[in-house]
């Protein structure tokens, strides 16, 4: 295999975790992606992951009682514990991670050091980043191009369980088309959803390019790194 890039970040939703289950995570679907990261960092690419924290708590819908930094900040915790246990299925099967944090937590992680996180990569171990930015008003998507950008990495993966981004909802309009690639323009001007703004214009401002792809489709992680045509590109 030769791989399309030497260094990546791996974006995936809490939700994706759930599997069939409704709430929390799903260890079927757990090993499932720990297998696919494996399977490609044992080919010499160095990954880095942020999960987010939606099949556990959405610090956005923070209503009544809980006020929204409050209600953000409980939304990082959550993508700690889904970053925990992606570190513990990866560890389970024998790969060296490290889990580093926004938010201090000695006991359970390392702290963000970007030079730290760099080495980790450097030495093969999967680099699992928590917590969100650490501050609240900012989504995982926005965590994870800021870590991409800060790490160098090649390209941003966003693992979904649609292959791709189309003209539409392809489970609402069977007349969705989907695109092999598209500008960070033509995403803006045709209003589609692919990341949230702030995520999506860091990313354009950085040259950093975006793959949407089906990561629950076994093996589509491993082809996409060896140059198949999988999922959407966005560029410049």
């Amino acid at each position: 295999m030769t791989n399309t890039y030497k260094r990546i970040l791996l974006k995936l939703s809490g939700e994706s975790l759930m599997g069939s289950k409704s709430y929390g995570i799903d260890s079927d679907r757990l090993n499932q992606y720990a297998d696919e990261i494996i399977a490609i960092a044992s080919k010499g690419v160095q990954v880095a992951v942020v999960i987010g924290g939606g099949n556990i708590y959405r610090g956005m819908e923070a209503e009544g009682a809980i006020d929204r930094v409050q209600g953000d900040h409980m939304g990082m915790l959550a993508t700690v514990i889904n970053s925990l246990a992606l570190q513990s299925a990866l560890e389970a099967k024998q790969y060296k991670t490290r889990l580093l944090t926004a938010i201090k937590m000695e006991q359970i992680a390392e702290p963000f050091i970007r030079r730290r996180a760099v080495r980790h990569l450097e030495k093969g171990r999967i680099v699992i980043f928590g917590a969100g930015t650490g501050n609240p008003y900012f989504t995982t998507d926005t965590a994870a191009s800021l870590r991409a950008i800060e790490i160098e990495a090649d390209v941003i993966l966003k693992g979904t369980r649609v292959d791709g981004i189309y003209t539409a909802d392809p489970e609402k309009d069977k007349n969705a088309t989907k695109y092999d690639r598209i500008s960070f323009d033509e995403v803006y001007k045709k209003g589609l959803n692919v990341m949230d703004m702030t995520a999506f214009t860091l990313c354009k401002e950085n040259n950093l390019p975006i793959i949407v792809f089906d990561m629950n489709k076994p093996g589509n992680l491993g082809r996409l790194l060896s140059g198949e045509p999988v999922g959407t590109r966005v560029e410049l």
